[in-house]
């Protein structure tokens, strides 16, 4: 499901991501109850493929409350390469080994004390160069999708947006 809405989001909206399904839902929060309705649109994502963790280097994907804590990237082209958090000026192709970041950046803050630790691990929402790897645990620790999918994401959230991995 993609979503068809151009506007900025007018309340803020909650990212639900499930290990199991390897899916990740965007909800629109209800202002009066500031809950998630039903989901708005949904992506195949890739979590880690050491599994589940916030240990530092383990390389694994934390569980538990975030928050975007950052949004980079904007109005770069799909599939430019980053490298700690600053655009190359290089495209990716799609494929290959080397597991790229690309085309933007949602970097999230952990809000409990088990995964506080998020924001200094580098634990990203971003593009990848292995898109066929989507729907399958495949990644570094970030959570990858696909590139068309967090350029349309990175226009309806906003920065202090909840997510919740599970």
């Amino acid at each position: 499901m993609t979503l068809k809405q151009n506007k900025k989001p007018s309340s803020p909206r909650y990212l639900r991501i499930s290990i199991e399904q390897q899916l990740l839902e965007l909800f629109s929060c209800q202002p009066a109850k500031n809950r998630p309705s039903k989901p708005i649109a949904s992506y195949p994502i890739s979590s880690s493929k050491f599994g589940l963790g916030t240990e530092e280097g383990s390389y694994r994907t934390p569980l538990g409350l975030f928050m975007i804590g950052k949004k980079i990237g904007k109005g770069m082209p799909e599939r430019m390469i980053f490298k700690a958090r600053k655009a190359t000026g290089r495209i990716a192709s799609l494929g290959g080994e080397e597991d790229h970041i690309l085309t933007r950046i949602l970097w999230l803050q952990g809000l409990e004390p088990h995964n506080k630790n998020t924001w200094s691990r580098f634990i990203y929402l971003h593009g990848t160069n292995q898109e066929e790897l989507l729907g399958t645990p495949a990644s570094h620790g970030c959570i990858r999708l696909g590139n068309k999918n967090i350029t349309e994401l990175f226009r309806h959230v906003r920065k202090g947006d909840l997510v919740e991995i599970a």
